[in-house]
């Protein structure tokens, strides 16, 4: 009994390998695939997730073979989150796996494996930053997101150690309500640690777009305006315009 079992996960294992095997040829991987679908258990799940891993040499089939996973996982609905949870702490990008958590997860289920996620993920180094840039974006673009939602997981990477993630952080806020967002990025905009004349200029675009209130913390602002930036931002009437 206990042989059959074993014997039984390895040939699993092996049809994982074949289905993510880069360099087979495509009859060969799609039959795996199809393996792991009519399998349909949590580390055959698993191994349709491992497949968003890998770049096959042909880009359309490669694309294909993708969003075939996207869709197959999209119609074992809730069933695929645990394995779709798992692959997500240990991928590098998660744009595959993000359609498929918007598709089957409800309001409060994807913000619970928002947040599993980013405890992974906490402000600072990070060797592949694209994993969180790729969760922050589509947090901000998440319609059901309120402020609340947004406010309480971005804000903590606009002082992250990589640029990308700051700015990304900085354009997910400009959805939130403008009175809400001013006191974290002028922080962010003051900070004596922020170097990156981007990230400042891009704070004023987002203060300027968003038109929000400065308020006691006008000053500050225009402080800040210098080079660059106050050739094409300044500070009037409580708010940052455009020169």
């Amino acid at each position: 009994m206990v042989f059959g079992l074993f014997s039984k996960e390895k040939a699993l294992q092996k049809t994982i390998e074949r289905a993510t095997n880069k360099l087979a040829q495509q009859p060969d991987r799609w039959a795996a695939l199809e393996k792991l679908r009519e399998d349909s258990s949590e580390e055959a799940l698993f191994g349709l997730c491992k497949r968003w891993s890998v770049t096959s040499h042909k880009g359309v089939e490669d694309e294909q073979e993708k969003n075939w996973c996207v869709d197959v996982l999209v119609s074992k609905g809730a069933a695929a989150i645990p394995s779709l949870v798992r692959y997500m702490k240990s991928a590098d990008q998660l744009s595959f796996p993000l359609k498929v958590l918007g598709r089957i997860a409800d309001h409060d289920m994807i913000l619970k494996v928002v947040d599993e996620i980013l405890a992974t993920e906490p402000p600072g180094y990070a060797r592949f930053p694209e994993k969180r840039i790729d969760l922050m974006k589509w947090l901000a673009a998440y319609k059901s997101a309120s402020d609340d939602d947004i406010l309480k997981r971005l804000t903590p990477y606009l002082v992250d150690f990589d640029e990308n993630v700051r700015f990304t952080a900085i354009e997910g806020l400009a959805r939130v309500a403008p009175d809400r967002i001013v006191g974290p990025l002028i922080d962010a905009l003051v900070r004596p640690e922020e170097e990156s004349g981007r990230i400042r200029r891009t704070v004023f675009e987002v203060l300027e777009r968003t038109k929000a209130p400065l308020g006691e913390r006008a000053k500050e602002v225009a402080a800040m305006a210098t080079g660059p930036i106050a050739d094409a931002f300044k500070v009037d009437g409580g708010i940052v315009k455009k020169r």
